[in-house]
């Protein structure tokens, strides 16, 4: 059910084109008090050269409001989209997803790798006209590790010189690594080196924020246009919950010239049989995600379907300070009841595969394929280990499930996410004897809640940050924001920092692969199957790229009909 007037016209939309019979490309509906204009308009036809430009729109779903579009406060893949979009940082990504200068028009780095001197463009500036400087960069940092920020992703700026100590608030920030030494030179001492460094510095979280503007409301600015200032390709024209997100150019970015789109809105329909039905009648160009029951037809009939390639991993968490699931062997005979198999090749449908390992395959460390090294942990990709399963319950007290406490499943309100979670359901009922409530939740409502433990088991999801396995790992350090099992290991940690600073790839290898085995010896998650992304975007849609982290970049995207 849609309340707003977004969702409501493009219904109506659809109930229209059934009744006549031809599809009609509309974009987001002109506010009440342009009505006339838009009776001048067709009164008096644009030239040819107008409307072709008018028709540089592109209204995009992702199915859920973001909870947040701040660079150091979002966690959420749909939050990071709208947030490329308007931001950019040192470093951003071009259409082959290798990191290229972003603000930064250029950088050093030391001999020993350790220093990294950032050039910002002379022409860098905010939507307002005032310029990007070091010193936006600086408090952006800062901000990020001040414990009272909260950043979750805080952790990222773990190899930045006193990073660690500045977000647990054993130094205080202004001893964070990093310095201005002009209005466009910025100064970056790291702990160590490492490979994949250059792609941290191209992550949302260390994108530039306006302090003015974020004093001007700490918790609302981002979603307020007249406090949104943006550095990147669009900015805010407004913003509806429920409804739409409607991003304009921003005339002041450095690479304005190559922007093209007049609007790029993004559009929150839930439910995705209502999307789908709404792009195949051609009132959306693109949605995030399709019902997985269409998949086999999609792959057929349509030319706007895509899968597309996504480094990650999809799992159910457990809350380990909770019973039952503070016992590890209840944990691991749930992990054991289910058949993978079964899901990807009748549930999920998208060509995902099993999940084995947390890390998904894909990523090279010291060139070979983490997970093909770290192996699969001695679990069946093909069908549920039951008696495993059985006899683990037992032990923990529940012999054919007798006397299990009542427990349920949250997810966030999603279909596919509801299939699964009721497929999982059946297989721990069958296998086990247990009986699990569903419970779904929206999505500003979920994330909270798991993120403050307040659940026993949950849906989960985790995309990289960068082409790395520390971008699975370092979620679950002691004093991570992201950490939702709760879980807490001394040994982890210690691997896990250790890894960081370590400059010998392969050494940093084996100590990640011990840290890996440490979270999958005590079952905090069960891994389901690893990501691909079945989503649709409209043949006329030119120009965007889409990257295997979960950003869709469209700054060079445009209309072609």
């Amino acid at each position: 059910m849609f309340k707003r007037s977004f969702a409501l016209l493009l219904v109506l939309a659809l109930v229209v084109s059934a009744f006549v019979g031809c599809a009609q490309n509309s974009n987001e509906p002109a506010p009440a008090d342009e009505g006339e204009k838009e009776k001048t308009e067709a009164e008096e036809p644009a030239p040819a050269e107008e409307s072709e430009k008018a028709d540089q729109v592109i209204t995009y779903n992702l199915e859920a409001d973001p909870e947040t579009i701040d660079p150091q406060l979002n966690t959420s893949v749909g939050g990071s989209i709208i947030i490329s979009n308007m931001f950019e940082g040192l470093v951003t990504f071009d259409e082959n997803l290798k990191p290229v200068p972003g603000t930064a028009e250029s950088w050093d780095i030391s001999e020993d790798g350790l220093v990294w001197t950032f050039h910002i463009r002379e022409d860098a500036k905010w939507s307002d006209g005032k310029p990007v400087t070091a010193q936006d960069y600086e408090y952006a940092w800062k901000r990020a590790v001040t414990p009272e920020t909260a950043c979750e992703y805080a952790y990222q700026f773990d190899l930045i010189k006193n990073g660690t100590k500045a977000y647990k608030g054993e130094v205080p920030v202004d001893e964070l690594g990093v310095k201005v030494i002009d209005e466009k030179t910025f100064e970056v001492t790291l702990e160590a080196a490492a490979s994949y460094m250059i792609e941290i510095f191209g992550f949302p979280t260390l994108y530039p924020v306006r302090e003015d503007m974020v004093a001007k409301d700490a918790e609302g600015w981002a979603f307020k246009p007249e406090t949104s200032i943006s550095n990147g390709p669009f900015k805010l024209a407004s913003y509806t919950q429920n409804d739409v997100l409607k991003l304009v150019p921003n005339e002041h970015y450095w690479g304005n010239e190559n922007v093209k789109l007049e609007e790029l809105n993004f559009v929150f329909i839930t439910e995705q049989s209502t999307a789908l039905s709404s792009m195949e009648a051609g009132n959306l160009d693109g949605i995030d995600n399709v019902p997985n029951q269409e998949i086999p037809r999609l792959q057929v009939e349509s030319d706007n379907f895509v899968i597309a390639p996504y480094l990650g991993t999809y799992f159910y968490v457990f809350n380990v300070e909770k019973e039952p699931f503070d016992d590890v062997r209840v944990r691991k005979a749930f992990a054991k009841a289910i058949d993978r198999n079964a899901i990807v090749t009748t549930v999920t449908l998208g060509g995902q595969l099993p999940a084995t390992g947390y890390v998904p395959p894909g990523i090279m460390t010291g060139g070979e394929d983490f997970r093909e090294v770290g192996g699969d942990y001695g679990v069946d990709t093909m069908a549920a280990e039951v008696e495993e399963a059985q006899k683990l319950l037992a032990e923990a007290g529940y012999p054919n499930g007798e006397g299990f406490p009542k427990v349920s499943l949250k997810y966030n309100t999603q279909e596919n996410h509801k299939k699964i979670a009721e497929a999982i359901q059946e297989m721990w009922r069958k296998n086990l004897n247990v009986d699990v409530e569903l419970e779904n939740m929206e999505w500003r409502v979920f994330i909270p809640a798991r993120q403050n433990g307040e659940f026993t088991v949950a849906r989960h999801g985790w995309i990289g940050d960068y082409n790395h396995p520390m971008t699975f790992l370092d979620m679950f350090l002691s004093e991570s924001g992201n950490n939702d099992a709760q879980w807490k290991n001394e040994e982890f940690d210690k691997l896990i920092y250790e890894a960081k600073v370590t400059a010998d790839e392969k050494k940093a290898a084996e100590l990640m692969h011990k840290a890996e085995d440490l979270m999958m010896e005590d079952q905090i998650v069960m891994p389901i199957y690893y990501y691909t992304h079945p989503m649709m975007m409209g043949t006329h849609v030119k120009g965007w790229y889409r990257s295997p982290l979960g950003s869709i970049y469209f700054k060079n995207a445009y209309v072609e009909k």
